[in-house]
Parts: structure tokens; C-alpha cells; sequence
């Protein structure tokens, strides 16, 4: 049985793909036990969930929170939403979700646990590390590395063979044309560090 730990607003669009899929969602976990998604009232983990037989999603956008829930030694599921468009060359780790409308091109490496959200576009060659999250409609071009933990807002676009660190935050429409460092947030056009990140 496939079970979400997080009952967020992330927690529905996983849903939502996990249906698309056909798979149903035996049960939700959250600390917050008074959340309520739809027809799941969550349980605090591990409740009913089978480290032999279930499958774990964290269902959680905080890339922090991710992190050291990944650290339960279960069966991790990926999910990819059937209207995502995904190269047959592309390797997809543990955990990772991938929503609606999103495009992976070529020799891209996506590590474990990361998202890559509503139409978001990661090109040829691109290179993720664990829990990485690319939001709706930002633009990875080919070649681009984007360090442990980091985010990228909403609409940024980072060009060609760039580097950004771990720990870092690229704000929402950003337009990166120089590698960026670990620990910082970056925003504007061009994007310029204003601040550490952790």
C-alpha cells in the first residue's frame, strides 16, 4: 500500500497524480493529527504503515523537512503525473515527484526526493542532487547543476551549464547567467546574492 507522510497542500496534487496513475493512497501522516485532506484524517507515522511491504512518499515542499524525514528506512515511491513529459534517458531517484505538464529532457540526473513541479522545464544534461525543487514554470537549460537541498522559484530561468550551490534559494523570476554559491539567495535579473540562505 502507498502511504504520504505530510498532509499539505503538496499532499493533494500527489494525490492527484497517484489517482492519474491509478494507485490509491492508503493513508496520510502528519504530527498535526487534526489536518484534514478530503477523506484522510491523518494518523502520526508509523501507524499502520509495513516496513516490509508499503511505500512511502513525503509529501512535504520544505526540501529541510524532507531531508530528515528521508531518513526512515522505508520503500520510497516515485511518482511522475502521466501528463509529464519525460525523456526515455533521464534517471529519476527515490521519492522524487513530478507533476503535471513537466518536461525532462535527455541525460538529465534527478536525485532522490526531489519535485519537479507544474510545468516546470529541465533541459538536456542537468544534474539535480537530492531534494532539489524546481517550482512551477522555472527553466533549467541544458547543462545546468543544482546543488543539495536548493530551490528554484517560479518562473526563474537559469541558462546554460550554470551552477548553484547547495542550500540555495533562486527567488521567482529570477534570471541566473552566473554560477551561484551554497548557503545564499539569489534573486532579480540578472540574479545577485542578497542574503545566506541557512
Amino acid at each position: 500500500m502507498i502511504y504520504l507522510y505530510g498532509a499539505g497542500g503538496h499532499a493533494k496534487v500527489i494525490i492527484d497524480i497517484l489517482e492519474a496513475c491509478n494507485k490509491t493512497v492508503a493513508g496520510i501522516f502528519d504530527e498535526d493529527t487534526l489536518k484534514v485532506i478530503w477523506n484522510f484524517s491523518p494518523s502520526k507515522f508509523p501507524g499502520l504503515f509495513n516496513f516490509s511491504n508499503d511505500e512511502l512518499i513525503i509529501s512535504i515542499g520544505n526540501n529541510k523537512i524532507r531531508e530528515r524525514i528521508s531518513k526512515i528506512e522505508a520503500t520510497y515511491l516515485t511518482a511522475v503525473h502521466p501528463s509529464a513529459i519525460i525523456s526515455k534517458y533521464v534517471t529519476i531517484g527515490k521519492g522524487t515527484v513530478i507533476m503535471g505538464g513537466a518536461l525532462v529532457n535527455a541525460d538529465t540526473r534527478i536525485g532522490d526526493h526531489c519535485i519537479i513541479n507544474s510545468h516546470a522545464s529541465v533541459d538536456h544534461d542537468c544534474i539535480l542532487q537530492d531534494f532539489v525543487h524546481i517550482s512551477p514554470n522555472a527553466t533549467l537549460c541544458g547543462g545546468v547543476s543544482v546543488g543539495r537541498c536548493s530551490h528554484i522559484g517560479s518562473g526563474a530561468i537559469v541558462i546554460p551549464g550554470k551552477r548553484i550551490g547547495d542550500n540555495t534559494v533562486i527567488g521567482a523570476g529570477a534570471v541566473v547567467i552566473s554560477d551561484i554559491p551554497d548557503n545564499v539567495v539569489a534573486v532579480g535579473n540578472p540574479a545577485r546574492v542578497i542574503k545566506t540562505s541557512y
